[in-house]
């Protein structure tokens, strides 16, 4: 048997190339181990476990890329949640949803921690300088003479 390197399908030895995925090598299972791609019957079956939350999809890929670097297996999805739920129900729920296999939710659980409190910061310093700028643009506008 022959699979994609790109999709994993599974071809029988006289097909060249994936139907999925034209252009894409075919090769044997042998090939895929030693490239570390899973075959078809070898996919990973963990349970994700949702370790956080982001409200905007910029901060969702925030985290993403930090539990990434992390070498943590991660991924997020939208929440089925938006606006029309905030006005019927009252209850504003995060929209993102950060997903982590089972056996690293300890240690996601605390960089998402870490990684919201650096946010936060710079978020509480930037509306600081904001409001100092303000003040500024204000101080300097009254202390001209008007004509």
């Amino acid at each position: 048997m022959k699979y994609c390197v790109e999709c994993g399908s599974e071809y029988q030895d006289k097909v060249t190339e994936c139907a999925d995925c034209p252009g894409s090598q075919l090769v044997d299972a042998a090939t895929m181990r030693e490239r570390g791609l899973p075959l078809p019957h070898e996919r990973d079956t963990r349970e994700f476990i949702r370790v956080g939350t982001a409200e905007d999809p910029l901060t969702a890929e925030d985290y993403v890329r930090m539990l990434e670097s992390e070498h943590i297996p991660v991924f997020s999805r939208p929440r089925r949640g938006g606006t029309v739920d905030v006005l019927t129900t009252g209850n504003p729920m995060p929209w993102w949803e950060i997903l982590v296999p089972e056996e690293h939710v300890q240690r996601a659980t605390e960089l998402l921690a870490r990684e919201k409190a650096q946010l936060d910061a710079t978020s509480d310093e930037a509306a600081r300088a904001a409001e100092e700028e303000e003040l500024e643009t204000e101080a300097a506008n009254a202390a001209s003479p008007h004509t």
